[in-house]
């Protein structure tokens, strides 16, 4: 299995991907690999605008034809934006997981907690590829 790991992005085990943009917010999605062992993904949940996440907390639910796993808040903070296009086009988590296929975009709590996140490198050896 091919699975493609831009090293722009942080990561973590629970497969979630994490993009620091230019405003300090960051954008959350699963990763390629996710999403492969998913398959094709026919729900998503993703949490309310405002809310105020936990590292590690349940920030929503993605189903596929194969099975449902938890997305997780990959660092704490406050809920920015949600990507409200998933509700009706959960195809874009399968063909463009890191673009059209991100799930929420969040306000550290403590910006610090991202460098302790996984690069690619580190994501890459963690799931063997």
């Amino acid at each position: 299995m091919s699975t493609h790991i831009p090293s722009d992005l942080k990561y973590v085990a629970s497969h979630e991907w994490l993009r620091v943009e230019a405003d300090g917010s960051v954008t959350v999605g699963i990763t390629d690999h996710a999403q492969s062992l998913l398959g094709d993904v026919v729900f998503v949940e993703v949490p309310k605008v405002g809310a105020q996440l936990a590292a590690d907390e349940q920030a929503g639910v993605v189903e596929s034809v194969k099975s449902a796993s938890d997305v997780y808040a990959p660092i704490a903070g406050e809920i920015l934006a949600v990507n409200e296009t998933l509700a009706d086009a959960t195809e874009s988590v399968n063909t463009d997981p890191y673009g059209a296929g991100w799930f929420f975009k969040i306000k550290p709590a403590n910006p610090a907690d991202l460098d302790g996140l996984m690069d690619a490198a580190a994501y890459g050896k963690e799931i063997g590829a």
